[in-house]
């Protein structure tokens, strides 16, 4: 899959956001968190992964995770450098940790994560100075729909916790 290339960078931008959203659709069709992520080289495609933390009985499967073991695979190397990472979801400390040490350029997200965000919502190590690499972020894109995404979900999720407790008494 390749972006047409006369798109401005919002443009660009939007155009992955909204694979990751597709992505994120499948998540949620397996009972996952809806959360998607693409890895893009030079306009081009290399990888892409949604959660799977349940169906693997993997705390690592973040979307961004599965990911990055793709373009990995793909590169055949650990370094992703000059990749652009875009996901639904601020990517939590664990994946930040993660885009950091694959050296990816750019992470470009959805909503902001106001309980475990490493993108500057809670923390920021996507930027932190402290650390051998520092991605460029870029914050908001397709923001609507990205938390319209995760807030349906759980929305959701409460409905049939509330349904399961009432059926059990």
């Amino acid at each position: 899959m390749k972006c047409p290339e006369d798109l401005s960078q919002q443009e660009q931008d939007e155009f992955w956001m909204k694979h990751a959203l597709s992505l994120a659709n499948k998540a949620e069709q397996i009972g996952e968190v809806p959360v998607g992520a693409v890895i893009v080289l030079n306009g081009e495609l290399i990888a892409e992964g949604f959660n799977q933390v349940i169906s693997t009985s993997d705390p690592t499967a973040h979307a961004e995770v599965v990911a990055l073991r793709k373009a990995g695979e793909v590169l055949d190397n650990y370094r992703l450098v000059d990749t652009t990472l875009y996901v639904t979801l601020e990517p939590c400390p664990m994946c930040a940790g993660a885009l950091v040490h694959a050296r990816v350029e750019r992470v470009v997200y959805g909503a902001s994560d106001l309980r475990t965000g490493a993108g500057g919502s809670v923390f920021q190590l996507l930027k932190a100075e402290e650390l051998n690499h520092q991605c460029e972020l870029s914050t908001n894109v397709l923001f609507e729909e990205c938390s319209l995404t995760l807030k349906r979900f759980f929305k959701q999720r409460r409905l049939e916790q509330k349904q399961t407790k009432i059926n059990s008494t």
